[in-house]
């Protein structure tokens, strides 16, 4: 059941609501997306990270043996482990780059060809 009444015919039909005057601004944010926001964000988000790392570092602070190739070293495990990571995420950014100037130079060529067919 419903607490509205039904409209009769004759009446019009409600106005709509309109802003409230005196300044009142809308519900939009003042500042949208910032560059600078993003970055903050991004700083708080990987000062976090640094400090799980920390954390993770500190409570493995045993001592592992480590074999490659013939060197033998010793190392904190936590520390082993974040040295792999930074070597892993290396070799992805070498990789990365690697394909961006591959992709860089075929556009070049791509476009001189383009330019040169234009001019003809």
């Amino acid at each position: 059941m419903s607490s509205q009444t039904p409209d009769s015919p004759g009446q019009p039909p409600p106005k709509p609501s309109q802003p409230p005057k005196g300044g009142a601004k809308s519900a939009e944010p003042a500042i949208g997306f910032t560059r600078a926001g993003a970055l903050w964000t991004a700083l708080i988000a990987g000062f976090l990270i640094l400090i799980l790392l920390l954390i993770f570092i500190a409570q493995n602070t045993a001592s592992s043996q480590f074999q490659f190739l013939g060197w033998h070293w010793s190392l904190p495990l936590g520390v082993a482990i974040l040295l792999a990571a930074v070597v892993g995420g290396l070799i992805t950014v070498a990789v990365g780059t690697a394909r961006i100037l591959q992709l860089r130079r075929a556009a070049k060529k791509h476009h001189a060809a383009a330019s040169q067919e234009g001019r003809t």
